[in-house]
């Protein structure tokens, strides 16, 4: 594989950002579904506007110049809502740095612990997070409609947020 560069997210990402999200719900959690009408054009502006809103808060990793996955944090609190990788390219380390580099920004931030939900059906989803270091707290309904239940798994991870000076020898 070609070099993966970690970077913030600029406006031009936008568009290719909430493709990349759509691609990868329509392959990992739209199967998890019942698809009714209109869902898939729902999810697109879901996940437009989560863009739109998120995007001083995006990282994006890139190959040769062109956006494969992306990562975001919540405003003010260490909680990652967003974690996307082409589906074509999942499965080659590219979420695992996606979801490294965000737990250094926050740890540098002094967070202690970092959290994130995934649907509970989606056990690749869970079980990657597992393998990152976190652990299963809650599962609960995730709020759609009672008439489609959707449980969703909470985890979590400990950090260690640095504590102390940094020394300026020059």
């Amino acid at each position: 594989m070609s070099v993966v560069v970690i970077r913030k997210a600029e406006r031009p990402d936008a568009p290719i950002l909430a493709r990349i999200a759509y691609d990868a719900w329509a392959t990992g959690i739209l199967p998890l579904l019942k698809e009714r009408p209109g869902m898939r054009q729902a999810e697109q502006r879901r996940l437009t506007l989560a863009v739109g809103e998120a995007l001083e808060r995006i990282i994006v990793a890139e190959i040769d110049g062109v956006p494969v996955g992306w990562c975001s944090r919540a405003r003010g609190r260490a909680y990652v809502p967003f974690l996307f990788v082409m589906p074509e390219l999942q499965s080659q380390g590219i979420g695992s740095m996606l979801l490294r580099r965000m737990e250094s920004m926050l740890e540098l931030e002094g967070a202690e612990r970092v959290h994130l939900e995934t649907p509970a059906d989606n056990v690749r989803a869970v079980r990657f997070y597992e393998r990152q270091g976190y652990r299963i707290l809650a599962l609960r309904p995730d709020g759609r409609a009672a008439h489609e239940p959707f449980m969703s798994v909470h985890l979590e991870k400990r950090l260690n947020p640095f504590d102390g000076d940094i020394e300026d020898d020059d």
